[in-house]
């Protein structure tokens, strides 16, 4: 991504306004599907055997011919050298690759041959694959700042002896976002030269190169060229990176894409890509996320934390306890970390677990009340291990996800009064593989009462202003005894002032009176625990805060 200043949030352009630029993207886009379709350019090259991560019918594979999926995120080392256990709170999220920015003096200061070593040890200690790129390059020929190719291509050979054996562990991303939206024809040859730079010095590790258009090819070159840069490199250890940001706004464009490198048995992976809306547009991450597992993509969110523009960090302050809604759709909604990666093998195992838990006991209810039952159950066993429980409710033939759980315990809330249900438990392991289904308990729930010991807070605040417009967050605390499964907020702007995007629900506004109702990913809020979301909007002169807000209709406390 393109970085302002020192810090690491971009401002990525599109510039896709202009007929004639529009006429030249479709007639790219055209010449690319055909260059990628032909039978000849489905002919996989014959690269030399690798011994380490390496590219074999498309896909990337370890030593042992594994197949590895990236599932991770983006760290800014070089401009926060001591964050040093970013990378150890990225692997307890579930990651299992982090790609690291690095510096090769030409624009920021210089990690040097022992500071990478350093970064290295990391990753492997925290078993985590490294994708070590050089951040300098971005926006070449657009960004006069921007360093080229060919210098990035030299600190690489400069760090030769500390990557050397390495290839088990570690890819190298030769430039970050190497060409602006300037002729980014021009991104073919140099981007041919540094990798074949890199071969003729010895390295054997899987190369990684990234699209020119600031990363996002929205012109189609590296999509065009894609089978001529592959063809260049002599061991086919090459992989092609996509940055999918604001020009990825509709599930065509992102399926469109994935699906042409695929069909083509070129390696891609989602290098980078956001979510939350910004000035010039709203990424589909949904379908980012969701066609990437379809298609056993990699895919490395942008960023971990230290943004300059904060709307990007997936935890806020560096701080994994207080994941930002765009860290918890990344690492816990539906195509998430959480629930897709896997760890590399060259870890411990010697191939993939396909071995699934055997059946949980039989849950047993307790601390039943009108809308919520606490289930217990006695553990699952695998031949690895079990790393979480989902709970579901039976009916008939079908069955409902009603509440997940790392332990044998959940709570499962949001329920009616006086009314049977019945619930179930399946095991899951790391690798994905799921027990069978565990004998049933049938629970009526109580006659409704009313709700002792629920409540919530809400904290608001503005991160972020500028005229006419701001940048704000709210934080939903549930303060009751009790967990929420599904809510709707509700709250009146006092200055005229109106919500432009949100991340982390879906809005509605009319007039002053604002409602967002819970995303997927935000609407289960535990006893004593919390959910974020963050939104742009527009304002006129003031800017005050709401003063009340309403949480399924109760009032909460304002903090």
């Amino acid at each position: 991504m393109r970085s302002t200043g020192s810090t690491s949030r971009s401002t990525t352009r599109t510039t896709r306004t202009t007929p004639l630029l529009a006429v030249a993207a479709a007639l790219a886009t055209l010449l690319g599907l055909l260059a990628l379709a032909s039978p000849a350019a489905r002919a996989q090259s014959p690269g030399t055997a690798a011994t380490g991560l390496h590219v074999s019918g498309g896909r990337l594979l370890e030593g042992n011919g594994n197949d590895f999926v990236m599932r991770g995120v983006n760290h800014a080392h070089t401009w926060y050298p001591g964050e040093t256990r970013s990378l150890a709170d990225i692997k307890a999220l579930g990651a299992n690759t982090v790609r690291v920015v690095l510096s090769d003096g030409h624009r920021w200061t210089r990690n040097g041959p022992e500071d990478v070593a350093a970064v290295v040890g990391d990753c492997k200690a925290n078993r985590l694959i490294c994708v070590l790129e050089v951040h300098d390059t971005t926006g070449y020929g657009e960004e006069a700042a921007a360093g080229t190719l060919d210098h990035a291509a030299d600190y690489w050979l400069s760090l030769e002896d500390v990557l050397a054996g390495e290839e088990d562990y570690v890819i190298v991303n030769i430039g970050n976002e190497p060409w602006g939206n300037t002729n980014p024809q021009g991104w073919t040859e140099p981007t041919i030269a540094a990798v074949k730079k890199l071969r003729a010095a010895g390295f054997q590790h899987t190369i990684m190169v990234d699209a020119p258009n600031w990363g996002q090819d929205w012109q189609g070159v590296m999509r065009a060229d894609a089978r001529s840069v592959y063809a260049a490199d002599p061991t086919g250890n090459l992989v092609f990176s996509i940055h999918m940001y604001s020009v990825y706004d509709t599930a065509q464009e992102i399926t469109d894409y994935l699906n042409a490198f695929v069909t083509a048995k070129l390696p891609l992976v989602i290098g980078e890509f956001g979510g939350p809306a910004d000035q010039w547009g709203d990424p589909d991450e949904d379908t980012m996320m969701a066609t990437a597992e379809r298609l056993g993509l990699g895919y490395l969110a942008w960023s971990w934390s230290g943004n300059t523009d904060p709307v990007l960090d997936l935890a806020i302050g560096f701080d994994p306890a207080r994941l930002s809604s765009w860290g918890q759709r990344v690492f816990h909604g539906a195509n998430g970390i959480a629930h897709t990666s896997r760890e590399a093998t060259v870890f411990g195992g010697t191939g993939p677990d396909t071995q699934a838990p055997t059946a949980p006991g039989t849950p047993a209810a307790s601390a039943v009340s009108a809308t919520s039952v606490t289930l217990t159950w006695p553990a699952a066993d695998d031949d690895v291990a079990v790393t979480g429980y989902d709970v579901v409710r039976v009916s008939g033939t079908t069955e409902t996800p009603a509440a997940s759980a790392t332990t044998t315990r959940a709570t499962v809330s949001g329920l009616s009064a006086q009314t049977a249900y019945t619930f179930a438990v399946y095991a899951r392991d790391a690798a994905g593989n799921r027990s069978p289904r565990s004998a049933t308990v049938t629970v009526t729930t109580g006659k409704d009462t009313g709700t002792p010991g629920t409540g919530c807070a809400v904290g608001y605040r503005v991160v972020n202003q500028w005229p006419g417009g701001f940048q704000g967050e709210i934080t939903l605390r549930n303060t009751g005894t009790t967990g929420i499964n599904g809510w709707t907020l509700a709250f009146a702007f006092p200055d005229g002032q109106t919500i432009s995007n949100l991340w982390g629900g879906t809005p509605a506004q009319a007039g002053s009176a604002v409602t967002v109702a819970a995303a997927p990913y935000t609407a289960a809020i535990p006893a004593s625990g919390s959910v974020t979301l963050g939104f742009t909007g527009t304002r006129a002169t003031a800017n005050t805060a709401p003063a009340a807000f309403t949480l399924n209709g109760t009032a909460c406390a304002v903090s």
